[in-house]
């Protein structure tokens, strides 16, 4: 199962919805209601034609036309293993695509399905002087308490209710209130069928299928 790709569909299907939940710490007061997001080209540019392809999964860029906020560059990741996850990659990404695209106004975020983040600093540099520092926004699924959420009116916390935090008394509560959540809050019936196969995916891999994480 590609994880990647279930995050990379909900990112892009909503994703001011995805940044006010993902990257709250950054979007709180940034008024995405009023903003255009796009996305950007997810394959990184080669510094040699035989280079290997390096892939991103979401850049979404936001503007405001109306000139209130200068545009932000959001680098969006899904991480199901935090044993695969590298800051130093993830520097990297950042650093080609603001270089790319001439900003250096880059948000990195990584959503860690399971598991929490080894390492959320990047400091190069010696005991005199810290010549890069780098930092994320961290987004640790499994230790949000689905209760701040069950309720809420954002769909892409709705959908990941059972990727959050429960006991096992809760599992039916959580699984239900997601449900909910997509059937009040998308009208297309596509899109809704689409959605109920990412929550039977999570509520089902949820508590189960995760043991080789802790081993």
């Amino acid at each position: 199962m590609s994880h990647d790709q279930n995050f990379k569909n909900l990112i892009l299907d909503y994703p001011r919805q995805a940044l006010s939940f993902f990257a709250a710490k950054e979007t709180a007061e940034a008024h995405l209601a009023d903003a255009e997001v796009l996305p950007v080209r997810q394959e990184q540019l080669k510094d040699r034609l035989g280079d290997r392809i390096r892939e991103l999964d979401v850049p979404l860029l936001v503007q405001w036309p109306d000139g209130r906020r200068e545009a932000l560059l959001f680098v969006v990741e899904e991480e199901s293993d935090p044993r695969r996850f590298s800051i130093h990659r993830l520097a990297h990404y950042c650093l080609d695509l603001g270089e790319l695209l001439e900003t250096d106004r880059v948000v990195p975020v990584v959503i860690f399905l399971r598991g929490q983040a080894p390492r959320r600093e990047l400091l190069l540099g010696s005991e005199r002087y810290t010549y890069l520092s780098f930092q994320f926004i961290v987004c640790e699924l499994a230790t949000i308490a689905y209760e701040r959420f069950r309720d809420s009116n954002n769909i892409v916390a709705r959908l990941n209710l059972p990727n959050m935090r429960y006991s096992p008394e809760n599992k039916i509560d959580a699984y239900a209130h997601a449900v909910r959540g997509l059937a009040r809050l998308e009208n297309d019936p596509e899109k809704q069928l689409k959605y109920l196969d990412f929550i039977d995916i999570y509520a089902i891999s949820a508590k189960v299928g995760w043991i080789s994480l802790t081993h």
